[in-house]
This record gives structure tokens, C-alpha cells and sequence, in this order.
């Protein structure tokens, strides 16, 4: 074992010993970090910037010393003079290793940036936003009768639009003497409507009419991915999609981990809400900047997440949720200005957050609820949000059941040894010949398959750098399939598979998928390790869902909806094959997309919703699989692709799952033994 510092990188969970005094940018180019530089580590470009972090960190065994990487430099001064360096990055090109270091690369100094998959779902939705413009002609001061202008203005839209008594922010007082004599007493102002916590009250004013319009943000914060929407609160029209990586990512890619790293640390917690408020304000200005809008112009927030995010978000100690009866602080929905959270949008803005459901079923499977609506459905209905944390929710118009499953980054690609997020280069469909045991891909970027004319030309600029979550689902039902991997999981031989790709990898065997060594390109396999990974996952997916079905009483459902940040791209058939979800037809097998982030949407362009869901949330029963008796029988069950002991007679109708036993050299011909 090295004796040199052990370097890890997040997001991407490479690690590697180098010796003391290494750049940080160095060793990310030897592991095949996705770092930036542009001017080949002189200092000039700063495109390398990296975020050490300090500290205990359980998860991935080290403890962070201060004096982990070298003092700063002359070089990283000059450049902090002349054009800042955000608090707490350094330059990766003039940090050297000193000791064990966890460091994170931030989504602008990754090569590859993020593919944010959670883009808005067309949807009708009523119109009812909480904030909207209204045109006034408000009369002008009289010495006869002397009042405030800002009584005259109150006055005015009570006059014309029926409004109450309105109170105003101080900013508007500010305005609103220059503003109406400007527009010669005729003005537009955004007026927030009121809710449970604030009074209706005049946000904004501008003289005259004004042709523009106001906008809301509807977020889906995730465990690794915070995606948001920015929403014309005057036509309900999408007007820019954007997301980037959940910063607390580097504390840990599953919520325990953070609440774990919140609890060995005195300043852990109050380190995570600052670094997810600063990665949500980096949001903001990359969206507002894509919109081409002023920031100021966004005067209404939706928010939707996990328990464990919510309680971070706000600034709240996740330390309760650590552990049994996983009691939140809250579950009710809350309703903020934006500016308590640090959030920089218009100074009156307002925020709400949906409420959670209960333990560790949040205000994102709240969001799914209302975006799904199985509460008003007549079929029995099993909704998957597929995440680091699965939230499944089955129900009709008798009763709704929720529950929550730890499936971990898995689906993510985290994990997996030739694993990455979704981005330029990432393979993320699969198929596998049957006969001849040899595969073809796509890869995010183009549409053409690696066996077709022209692909590697359509890929000269991404390359294939790894395999996505959607890719990793599809190879390894491609192998089960093909007789590769057996139901236990387990890797055949080249001789038992009659695959040349299998080769053996130390006690197991492993699956070559993509052998790129020769153009200086990475060797992408599935090991038997990745496989277990995904078994793991898939089987508390699984678990979960069994779980709510033995609640009605039913061993099938009518329809399942995948959503989430790749539902979208997970094909049904090898979801299924997997046994990630339980057999069904596979055109009742759908796709929601986010509909989280659509939940989201609907409650910010609809403050009816809001009320909707809150009284929804309350009708849904949630069911606590870490105490359920049956749930490590499920699991040990759901193991097995697709299931140790049920027979899946609907998935066998469509395809044949070799039944093959890689452990004894034997094979059995045929379709799966039905149990």
C-alpha cells in the first residue's frame, strides 16, 4: 500500500496515491479528471480552479488536514488581484499535494459540463401565479386634500382591480415618488397576492405601462443534481431550463453520508447550507444569463426536495433525520422572502417550499404527487422517481402510499468503474447481439450506433469517455439477455458465454464493452463489481415498491411511471429485465420525465395547487420500509435479475431470459424456470 497522499476527486469519485508535492492538475490529468486548462498550468486561464475541502470525511476514510495542499502562491495572488478568486478555490495548476486531500472540481472547470436532463414537461396548467402586474392611473396630489401618494396608489387598485387594502416594501416606497411623475401617475406595479404568512403587498413599480413581465423559478433540488426552471409568470411559458451539480456532492453522494459529515464536523451542517445557497445563486445567474433577464425581475421561487436537502436548504441541522423515528423539524409547507435564504433575486421575492410527506419522503415526492395525480385515478397507479434516493408512490382514488428507498448514486454512474454523469461522450444505450455476444452503443451527442458509417466522425469531439446510468441499465440487461450474466449476477467465461468480449478480471470475469487504449482513449468494461452495484440499487428500488403492493394486497399494478432525472431515459424493457419494476404490459410502462420539476412548476404558476397539494400530503400514508418486516425478504429476492422467485409471466411473453448458472459451467436452455 502507497505510503504517498491519497487524492480524491468529486463529483467524479476518482482517487489516487501521489507523491508529496504533485499539482492538483497534474494528478487530475493522470487519473483522468475532467479539469480544465487552457493555458497548459502557466497561471494565466484560472479555467482549473478547484475547491479543497477540509475536514472529517467518514465515507471515504481520510480526515483533511488544513495544511493539505501548499500555502498560496504568488501566482494565485497576482490572478485573485486582478480578477478574484471565488473564498475557498484555489488553482489547480499551482496547489500541490501535501497530504490526503478531497478536492472538487466545479461544474464550470469541468472540460465536459453537465447534461441536465430534467428538462420541463409540456403540461396545461391554469394560470393562477401568486405575483402579477397591474396598470393604474392613480390621481395626482391636491393641497385640498392631502394624502400619501402611496394611499392614492392603494386607493387606485382597490378602484380598478378589486385589490385590498396593499401594503408596500420598503424598496417600492423608494420608487414610487420618481415613478409616478415620471409615467405622469400611470404606472404598472407587480403586486404579490398574499398568502398564509405574508399580506398582500406592492413588490415592484415602474412609470407608465410596462411592456415586459415578471418571472418565477420552479427548482427541483436533488441529492446530485439542482435543476430549475424559469417560468413567465405572465404567459406560464418555459422560457429557460438549466441545472447544475448539487455542490454538496463533495460532503458525500448520499444524503447519510452527509448527515453523517454533519455530524462529525462542529461546522458540517452550516457548511453544506452554504455551499448548496452559493451553488443555487450560480443557478440563477446562469439561467437568468441563458433567458437573457434581468435577476432582479424574478420576484417568486418554487422549491421542491428531500428531507434532507429541505432541512439543509434552510439552514436546519439534518441531524434528526440520521436516525430513528427520522423526524423532520417540519413538514408543513413554508413561505419565505427569498433574501432569509441568501437568495439573490429581486429583494422582495418570495419563496415557497412544498411540503414532505413524512421521514424521508420529501416535498419532491410531494411534487410528484401533484404532477401525477394518482390520487384521482382509477387504475392503481405505481410511480418510481428513480434517484440517488427513490421516492415511490403507489395509489388510486382509495388511498396513496408512499415510500422512500436508498437505492444510492448507482444509476447515477457513481460507483461504477467505468461510471460517469450524463455528458458529451457517455455511452447510454446498449444492445448486444445474441449470437454473436458483441455489442453496439450510442453515445450522448449523436444519434448514430458505433457499428454505423459515419460515427466516428459524429463523435470526433466528445470521444467515449464512460458510461451514463441509462447505459449501465441497458448493458446489463443486454447481458442477461444474452446469456452473459446470469440471474444471480453473475459474469460467465468466454467459454461458457460464447462471448469474446468476457475476459477474466482477478476472481471474476468482466465484460468489455468499448476498447479505445488504441487511440489513447479509456477501455470501458462491466466488472462483476458494477453489477452488484447495480443489483443493490435495483433490488431496494425494487423492495420498496414490492412493499406498497403487499399494503393494497395485489402482486401486479395497472400502470408504473418512471420519473426522476433519467426516468425519461431508462427504456421499460431493460428496467424490467433488471427487475428494477414490477412486470407489467410494457405500454403501461410510461415516462414522466421530471415530474418533480413539474410539480414545482405547477404549484409556482398556480397558488390553487399549492393549496391542493398541502391538503393532498396529508391523505397519503406513508409506509417506513427500515421497519416493515418483509422488506429484507423482498430485497434478497429482488437480488436475482429479474427476481429469485417471481415469475414475471409478462416480461417471458415478450423475450427469453436464458436460464443460465455461471457458477457451475452448467446451462439450462429455455426460457426462465417459472417459480
Amino acid at each position: 500500500m502507497s505510503n504517498d497522499p491519497l487524492v480524491i476527486f468529486t463529483p467524479s469519485g476518482k482517487r489516487g496515491n501521489f507523491p508529496v508535492g504533485t499539482p492538483v492538475l497534474t494528478a487530475a490529468r493522470q487519473l483522468g479528471v475532467d479539469l480544465d486548462s487552457v493555458c497548459g498550468g502557466r497561471g494565466i486561464c484560472s479555467k482549473c480552479q478547484i475547491t479543497p475541502s477540509y475536514g472529517e470525511f467518514s465515507k471515504h476514510g481520510v480526515t483533511v488536514a488544513d495544511t493539505a495542499l501548499s500555502e498560496w502562491n504568488s501566482v494565485e495572488a497576482r490572478y485573485d488581484e486582478k480578477r478574484g478568486l471565488k473564498k475557498g478555490r484555489r488553482l489547480g495548476c499551482q496547489a500541490t499535494i501535501q497530504s490526503d486531500i478531497v478536492i472538487d472540481v466545479p461544474a464550470e472547470s469541468q472540460v465536459h459540463k453537465q447534461v441536465v436532463r430534467k428538462r420541463a414537461e409540456a403540461r396545461d396548467i391554469i394560470m393562477n401565479p401568486s405575483t402579477r402586474l397591474y396598470y393604474v392611473e392613480v390621481a395626482e396630489p391636491d393641497m385640498h386634500d392631502p394624502s400619501g401618494d402611496l394611499e392614492r396608489l392603494v386607493i387606485a387598485l382597490k378602484r380598478d382591480w378589486d385589490l385590498p387594502d396593499l401594503e408596500a416594501d420598503l424598496g417600492v416606497l423608494k420608487k414610487l415618488q420618481p415613478a409616478l411623475r415620471k409615467g405622469q401617475w400611470k404606472v404598472t406595479v407587480a403586486v404579490h397576492l398574499g398568502d398564509a404568512v405574508f399580506s398582500p403587498r406592492i413588490i415592484e413599480i415602474w412609470p407608465g405601462f410596462y411592456e415586459g413581465t415578471i418571472y418565477g423559478l420552479a427548482v427541483d433540488l436533488g441529492s446530485t443534481t439542482i435543476a430549475a426552471h424559469l417560468c413567465d409568470l405572465r404567459s406560464g411559458e418555459v422560457v429557460a431550463s438549466s441545472g447544475i451539480m448539487n455542490p454538496q456532492i463533495r460532503f458525500g453522494e448520499d444524503l447519510m453520508s452527509r448527515v453523517s459529515y454533519g455530524m462529525m464536523n462542529p461546522s458540517g451542517s452550516d457548511e453544506m447550507t452554504t455551499a448548496v445557497r452559493e451553488g443555487m445563486n450560480a443557478l440563477f445567474v446562469q439561467i437568468a444569463s441563458e433567458a437573457e433577464i434581468d435577476r432582479n425581475l424574478i420576484v417568486d421561487a418554487v422549491f421542491v426536495c428531500n428531507p434532507v436537502m429541505h432541512h439543509l436548504f434552510l439552514g436546519i441541522d439534518a441531524y434528526e433525520l440520521g436516525q430513528a423515528p427520522f423526524a423532520l423539524a417540519t413538514s408543513e409547507a413554508i413561505s419565505l422572502r427569498a433574501s432569509e435564504l441568501d437568495l439573490n433575486l429581486h429583494p422582495a421575492s418570495r419563496v415557497y417550499l412544498l411540503p414532505c410527506i413524512a421521514g424521508h419522503v420529501g416535498a419532491d415526492a410531494a411534487a410528484v404527487a401533484l404532477s401525477e395525480a394518482p390520487d384521482k385515478s382509477e387504475d392503481l397507479v405505481l410511480v418510481v422517481d428513480v434517484g440517488t434516493n427513490a421516492e415511490i408512490i403507489l395509489g388510486n382514488k382509495e388511498k396513496v402510499l408512499a415510500c422512500s428507498s436508498p437505492t444510492g448514486p448507482a444509476f447515477e454512474g457513481a460507483q461504477i468503474s467505468s461510471g460517469q454523469r450524463a455528458a458529451p461522450g457517455a455511452i447510454e444505450h446498449v444492445q448486444i447481439d445474441p449470437v454473436t455476444k458483441l455489442p453496439r452503443f450510442q453515445v450522448i451527442g449523436s444519434e448514430l450506433w458505433s457499428d454505423e458509417e459515419g460515427f466516428d466522425a459524429a463523435i470526433a469531439q466528445t470521444g467515449i469517455t464512460g458510461i451514463c446510468g441509462s447505459g449501465i441499465i441497458e448493458v446489463i440487461a443486454e447481458m442477461r439477455m444474452a446469456g452473459i450474466v446470469d440471474g444471480p449476477g453473475l459474469i460467465g467465461t468466454a467459454e461458457q458465454t460464447g462471448s469474446p468480449n468476457c475476459f477474466a478480471d482477478g476472481r471474476t470475469n468482466s465484460y468489455l464493452l468499448y476498447d479505445g487504449t488504441a487511440n489513447d482513449g479509456p477501455k470501458i468494461t462491466v466488472t462483476n463489481t458494477d453489477i452488484r452495484q447495480i443489483q443493490m440499487a435495483k433490488a431496494a428500488l425494487y423492495s420498496g415498491a414490492r412493499l406498497l403492493m403487499d399494503k393494497f394486497e395485489v402482486d401486479s399494478v395497472d400502470q408504473v411511471v418512471l420519473a426522476g432525472a433519467f426516468g425519461a431515459h431508462i427504456s421499460p424493457k431493460h428496467a424490467m429485465v433488471l427487475g428494477m419494476i414490477p412486470d407489467a404490459p410494457l405500454d403501461k410502462v410510461t415516462s414522466a420525465g421530471n415530474a418533480a420539476g413539474t410539480g414545482a412548476r405547477i404549484a409556482l404558476l398556480n397558488t390553487d395547487a399549492r393549496r391542493e397539494i398541502e391538503e393532498v400530503v396529508h391523505k397519503i400514508h406513508k409506509i417506513e420500509t427500515a421497519i416493515e418486516p418483509r422488506f429484507q425478504e423482498h430485497f434478497v429476492n429482488a437480488s436475482a435479475m429479474p427476481n429469485a422467485v417471481e415469475p414475471f409471466p409478462i416480461l417471458n411473453s415478450i423475450v427469453t431470459i436464458p436460464d443460465v448458472i455461471h457458477n457451475t459451467g452448467g446451462e439450462r436452455q429455455g426460457r426462465r424456470r417459472r417459480r
